[in-house]
């Protein structure tokens, strides 16, 4: 694995940001600088890959595919690789959601990048994209003015409801203009009976969620990224009219009908490059206007990698989505926020003292052991870093909200909702962490669940400590102690002299816990001095 500096300290804002998206249809890169009320956009690029073409009837991603995507990669890592890991975020969406082999693409775009890759959930991506959408238009004057934005990509479609900057309803729906144009069109020919079996596909896939989107109605619509984008200059050229809308939809497919075949197409406003994918974009187009009833949709240049960068911002000036969903994940399941907010103190300090040595011994002594924050077992990261400390803190935080369900096997239940609840701002693999943070922070340790990844299970015996020591909920600080890794698979936990003799219980637990530690195999010893 390549050498990642993922937890550098947040950007570095006298150099630009950088955020790439991996879809499933183009890779899309672009570079800015913050001036504060404004981005100034310095560079964009954009490769065609269709990396939806490259999924087989397993899910196996094509190794000719795999390598045209690589080769994109060590282009763009021209770009970004020089810049500081703060500045930058890569995310892969559909395709790489779906691919079964994902994370040996992932290692290897990493190494091309220079930098972490994500994959995010669909409703992650669909709240980015409103969020680039929103940041590309004027400000409403009516802040009660509902938005429907809709992003055709190329292993999926986003439909997103919301006011301003702030999203209220959101879907990921799998159909894409590559997956569609491959399913339905796969020699080329356009032929009308192609277009109504790919429109009927595109509406079954609708079909559970039209109802619900047109209860709660929207005053605008707008499209984004390439497939709307290149639908609405179409229908300008051949109509002269600006919006997609029912009979604008009717006219250009009746015109790609006429032609006959995707090689025939010879609309200026279609490239090379767009229409192998533009008859499967067009059907799914036609489909969700008539099953929205839209009558017009604008559209906008904003889409999943405007909104990366100001999501990312975001990040930079202390206005983190992650600590909303955290905070509102606290209120929702009645989470003891003094409580929590105690042990989030004690393992932070915890964390200080023992850095990266805890899960060198665990590793047997490798300073390059895989890592927390990654996609799996084999992902790189720093422990000492502030990212491996977010992680922790926000484990503390909601440790017990499987409490809200039973206590019985309430770090059961927390676990079992965090892998599995849409977070907003956390990628994948954050979300997977944070959930076995939560599900391994008592009783036995289920060392089988954390896929040898010493970070992790590091990041997992600190939480556990700091729960023990404030089993006992008390508001009072806990004395001074000092926790040091000795080598040889054993860490250390002392205490001042008398304390754990006025606090007999806890050296119970203490001693119940080294027991559990034992499969890691982890030796924990008490003392006092």
């Amino acid at each position: 694995m390549a050498a990642l500096t993922q937890n550098t300290p947040a950007g570095d804002t006298d150099r630009p940001y950088a955020a790439l998206d991996l879809g499933s249809n183009s890779f899309h890169l672009i570079v800015a600088y913050d001036h504060g009320d404004r981005l100034q956009v310095v560079d964009r690029h954009k490769e065609t890959v269709r990396l939806a073409e490259g999924l087989t009837t397993d899910n196996s991603l094509a190794p000719t595919v795999a390598a045209r995507a690589l080769a994109c990669l060590k282009r763009l890592g021209q770009r970004v690789r020089d810049l500081p890991t703060g500045n930058v975020r890569i995310v892969g969406t559909n395709t790489l959601r779906k691919a079964r082999d994902s994370l040996d693409f992932i290692e290897a775009a990493e190494r091309a990048l220079g930098h972490r890759v994500e994959i995010i959930s669909g409703r992650e991506e669909a709240r980015l994209i409103y969020l680039g959408v929103s940041h590309s238009l004027e400000p409403l004057e009516d802040s009660a003015e509902a938005r429907l934005v809709v992003d055709i990509g190329g292993g999926s479609t986003e439909l997103i409801l919301g006011r301003q900057f702030q999203p209220h309803l959101m879907e990921s729906l799998y159909m894409g203009c590559v997956s569609m144009s491959t399913t339905y069109f796969p020699d080329g020919r356009l032929e009308a009976a192609r277009f109504g079996q790919a429109r009927n596909a595109a509406r079954q896939e609708l079909e559970v969620i039209e109802e619900i989107y047109r209860a709660r109605g929207w005053d605008t619509a707008i499209g984004a990224s390439g497939t709307l984008l290149a639908i609405h200059d179409a229908i300008l050229e051949l109509t002269g009219e600006r919006g997609i809308t029912p009979d604008g939809l009717t006219t250009l497919e009746r015109h790609l009908v006429q032609t006959g075949h995707i090689d025939d197409i010879e609309l200026e406003s279609i490239d090379a490059e767009r229409a192998p994918v533009l008859p499967g974009g067009l059907a799914i187009a036609s489909a969700v206007v008539d099953a929205l009833r839209v009558d017009s949709m604008a559209v906008s240049d904003g889409a999943l990698r405007e909104g990366l960068l100001h999501d990312l911002l975001g990040r930079v000036h202390a206005h983190d989505i992650r600590e909303t969903t955290v905070a509102d994940l606290m209120r929702r399941y009645h989470v003891d926020t003094g409580h929590a907010r105690r042990v989030a103190t004690t393992v932070a300090k915890i964390l200080e003292q023992v850095s990266w040595d805890l899960a060198e011994n665990l590793a047997g002594g490798s300073p390059n052991a895989p890592g927390v924050g990654g996609n799996d077992a084999r992902s790189s990261g720093s422990l000492s870093g502030p990212a491996a400390a977010r992680l922790l803190r926000w484990g503390a935080l909601l440790h017990e909200i499987g409490m809200d369900i039973a206590h019985s096997q309430y770090h059961k239940h927390g676990g079992y909702l965090l892998e599995n609840m849409d977070l907003p701002g956390f990628s994948r693999s954050e979300q997977h962490n944070l959930s076995m943070l939560v599900r391994c922070h008592r009783r036995k340790f289920p060392i089988e669940e954390l896929n040898g990844s010493p970070s992790l299970i590091a990041l997992c015996v600190l939480l556990r400590l700091a729960v023990v020591l404030h089993r006992g909920r008390s508001e009072y600080a806990l004395p001074a102690f000092w926790v040091v890794p000795t080598g040889d698979g054993e860490i250390r936990l002392t205490f001042p002299k008398r304390w754990l003799e006025e606090h007999p219980l806890t050296r119970l637990d203490l001693e119940q816990e080294s027991e559990y530690l034992a499969v890691i195999p982890l030796k924990l010893t008490v003392a006092s001095i």
